[in-house]
């Protein structure tokens, strides 16, 4: 079973034309097993099978790595550690908070992180609105809010001046361009193809006023 998880993994990264170590893949894979357990028991995933947990997690995740700007880093609502810990292996210089307020979900975040070694990676269980770390961040990210507007009003006080919100959706429709205030502007809306993920996936990055 690893082998062929190691295989879809390193397809699917090839053709997002990302280079990703050996050794990095293998914790990635490490990483998708011990959801798989723990899963089984708390429930913390939708997603039941491990090849698909390749493609909606792991590759879905990594799938923005290269339009991350900055060296701190919070993603908000990170559940079972998604898209924190994908993006914490493959980019190791960088550093993450990962928030949630679901207890179950930060007690395996926790022991991903010790069994991963991860050295970049920050766990906090809370709610968002009672956070208040003493740095800011350069951006925010998120694969939990329903819209932009709620991740605006959820998570702006934790930004720098001029940071980003990256979230990443499914499609972004009109509506939602048109609820937010006029002095916070899109940047840029980047269209995703993950390998094995027939649905449209975007980023959706938010500049925040200076």
């Amino acid at each position: 079973m690893t082998s062929s998880l190691k295989k879809r993994l390193s397809d699917g990264l090839a053709q997002l034309d990302l280079p990703v170590d050996e050794e990095t893949i293998g914790k990635l894979i490490q990483f998708v097993t011990l959801l798989d357990k723990w899963n089984k028991v708390y429930n913390l995933s939708a997603i039941r099978d491990p090849e698909q947990m390749v493609d909606l997690h792991l590759l879905d995740s990594l799938a923005v790595t290269p339009f991350l700007s900055g060296n701190n880093f919070l993603d908000v609502g990170t559940g079972a550690g998604l898209p924190g810990i994908p993006l914490a292996l493959v980019c190791p210089d960088q550093h993450f908070v990962l928030l949630d307020s679901n207890g179950k979900k930060t007690r395996f975040i926790q022991q991903a992180v010790l069994e991963l070694g991860l050295k970049n990676v920050v766990i906090i269980h809370s709610r968002v609105e009672d956070f208040h770390p003493t740095e800011l961040f350069d951006a925010i990210i998120s694969r939990a809010f329903a819209s932009l507007s709620d991740m605006l009003a959820g998570t702006a006080h934790l930004a720098v001046k001029g940071g980003l919100l990256l979230a990443m959706k499914g499609r972004l429709n009109e509506q939602e361009q048109g609820a937010l205030p006029e002095e916070v502007q899109i940047e840029e809306v980047i269209e995703l193809t993950v390998p094995g993920v027939d649905a449209e996936r975007c980023l959706v990055k938010v500049r925040l006023p200076a």
